[in-house]
């Protein structure tokens, strides 16, 4: 039972190599379908998804289903990926390589259909992007992005943006110094309304 559980079935290096192999064509794979898929996984895409890490798992663990093993790949694994990760946040020319640049969706109030249509993307997830960001349609829009993350950011145009705290803070501020200074003006007798009304 012991020897099962702990003793790999393939040598260890092969295994390393197997899961580098495999990380690597997955992410040039999801990096030549699109961010789409990783944006916004409607039923079919988890599904994809889901069916995806079973496929790829035999070419990972090879004939080879000990825990040591499983553990060993999982390590692999996880080293490349924060390799990776570390690599894209340190050179900029990696990240545009691997993650792609932002792709406009929509601009000055209109969809940009052909980067709609590239995408897979139908206009519908970009308008609940919109309604999510306080606009009511794409008149609204300044700018709309799918980011290499697959994050959809919306920028709204500055007559459609909500008002921040900030915003009803600063404005209350400035509507407190106007009645402190009427306040002023009506105790010092100068008050502009008195002067204005006849004799």
């Amino acid at each position: 039972m012991w020897q099962h559980i702990l003793v790999t079935g393939i040598p260890l290096a092969e295994k390393a190599v197997r899961t580098v192999a495999v990380y690597l064509a997955l992410v040039i794979l999801l990096r030549v379908i699109g961010k789409r898929d990783i944006a916004q996984l409607n039923t079919f895409d988890l599904v994809v998804m889901l069916l995806l890490s079973n496929v790829v798992q035999n070419a990972i663990i090879g004939p080879d289903d000990s825990v040591s093993g499983g553990v060993f790949g999982a390590a692999v694994l996880l080293a490349v990926n924060s390799a990776v990760v570390r690599a894209i946040a340190s050179w900029p020319w990696l990240a545009r390589l691997l993650e792609g640049a932002p792709v406009v969706l929509a601009h000055d109030g209109a969809y940009e259909d052909r980067a709609l249509r590239r995408l897979g993307l139908p206009r519908a997830d970009l308008d609940v992007a919109i309604k999510r960001q306080g606009g009511d349609r794409v008149e609204d829009v300044c700018m709309a992005t799918l980011e290499p993350g697959g994050a959809l950011l919306v920028k709204l145009r500055p007559e459609e943006e909500s008002a921040s705290v900030g915003d009803i803070a600063a404005i209350k501020a400035r509507l407190d110094r106007i009645e402190r200074h009427l306040a002023r003006l009506v105790a010092d007798g100068t008050d502009p309304e008195r002067r204005e009304r006849p004799g």
